[in-house]
Formats: C-alpha cells, structure tokens, sequence
C-alpha cells in the first residue's frame, strides 16, 4: 500500500507480485479491489499494480472540481509508473477505467506494452451523441449528490458504498471524469499497435456496440463475450474471464517479452 502525490492529492495504490509491470485501473465507483478475482493469475508472472481514481476509494477527493478530469487521471497514471520505476506496462481498465486506458495510449504510447479494455466504449465522433452520454454522467452525478453511497450496488457488482469515503467525490468524478470532451480517444484507435485484448459481458447490451468497434478499430485485437455476465465481467465470470486474458497473455503478450 502506498501513495503518490500529486499538487496536493494523494493517490492510492498497491503493488502485487514481481516481473513485468501490469497498470489495471477500476471502473466509475469501483475501486482497484474489483481486480482481486485476477491477482492469483496476474502475479504468477508479473507484478500488479492496481489503484483508486481521484474522488474513489483511498484516494484523496479535492473539493476542487476541476482536479478531476482525463489530463489528471492519466497523468496519474504516469506518476505510479514513475514511482515505481516501471518505463512501460500492459494498461488496462474496466469501462471508464478502460476510456482512461487509451486515453494513457494516446498520450504515452511508448509506455503500453499491451491493452486489456474490458466493458468499455471508444468515445463518440458526434457532439451530439457524446453530449447524450454526458448528460447520463451528470445524472448519475446528481443522483449520487441527492441520495448518497447508499444506491450504488444498483448500478454494478463491482460498485461497493464501503469503499469510498466521499460522496462528494463521486459527484466530482462523474462530472470531470466520466463525461467526455472530444473524439481524440475515438480517432487514435487506427494507431494502435500493441497487442489488445477487449472483453464484454453479453448481458452488458449498453457496451455491446462499443467494444465491437473496438475490436474491429484496434488491428489485430482479440475480442472476448462472456455469456452470463454484465458490466463487472472479471467479476461475474471470473473463470471464464481468467481464462480468455492468460490465453491473450500466452499467445500475444508472453512472447514479446512483456
């Protein structure tokens, strides 16, 4: 357990395991607790960081709001790999968790070994639609201001009231963090060479369309559907998922090296 501090936000993270570095980042209202059922696979040949997003978990939630947005999530990001002398690692993410994922490949790509997107989308070309898609955001926003933590497990498995201690912070992340301000991540997908793995739960239909495109977009990505699982599918189907990311590991990570 350990923090590193950014401009007077500390941010939490842990280190698991030894070997080449792997970045795994939680999704809106989760925290890096939901990776537990993948630890004993990861760190068979590898060494796990995982850790909470500004306004979650055991990170700091600035009363600021504009602390919480892309630029300082990634930068983040940037900063546990720095402090942990890691140059490069497999990134990935769970649905937001998976947007900031290529958003760290679009500003560092030297840095990614490999891209694991689970249950997310690539973002919107239209401003109209991504405009839709903010205004879900605020209203989860909202929601969260008006009832507290105690709604959260509605949404998804791996969204736990215990684990947070500010609904503020919440309120701040779905305002700065989960909505969305442009169509960079959406246009960078061509660009991407490292190996991709990108999973969904079939019963997840609102990520459905999204990870498809991205598994069309990303050349060479490996596309994983888990029958009987929604959002959280690590957690849903852990076996099933476990199984589908050490074949990916096996055949398109383990041989570079990485």
């Amino acid at each position: 357990m350990a923090y590193v501090m950014r401009n007077g936000v500390a941010v939490y993270y842990e280190v698991h395991g030894s070997g080449p570095t792997v970045l795994l980042t939680h999704g809106f209202a989760a925290t890096g607790r939901m990776w537990t059922p993948q630890m004993d696979l990861l760190t068979r040949k590898r060494r796990v960081v995982v850790w909470d997003m500004r306004g979650h978990g055991r990170t700091d939630s600035p009363e600021d709001p504009s602390l919480y947005s892309e630029a300082e999530t990634v930068d983040d990001m940037a900063a546990i790999l720095d402090a942990i002398g890691a140059d490069k690692a497999i990134v990935g993410g769970h649905s937001l968790g998976g947007y900031m994922s290529m958003a760290f490949h679009c500003r560092f790509p030297e840095r990614v070994a490999a891209l694991l997107l689970c249950g997310t989308g690539p973002g919107y070309r239209r401003d109209d639609v991504r405009e839709t898609w903010n205004e879900r955001a605020r209203a989860i926003g909202d929601a969260i201001r008006e009832k507290g933590l105690a709604d959260l497990r509605r949404y998804s498995a791996e969204m736990d009231p215990a684990d947070h201690k500010s609904a503020r912070g919440l309120v701040n992340a779905a305002y700065g963090m989960l909505t969305q301000r442009d169509d960079r991540i959406i246009n960078s997908l061509g660009s991407v060479s490292a190996p991709t793995l990108v999973t969904v739960g079939a019963e997840d239909r609102g990520y459905l369309a999204g990870t498809e495109y991205l598994s069309l977009k990303i050349k060479g990505a490996q596309y994983a559907v888990f029958e009987g699982a929604g959002h959280a599918a690590n957690i849903d189907k852990p076996q099933a998922f476990n199984a589908a990311l050490a074949q990916f590991l096996a055949s398109r990570v383990d041989p570079l090296g990485a």
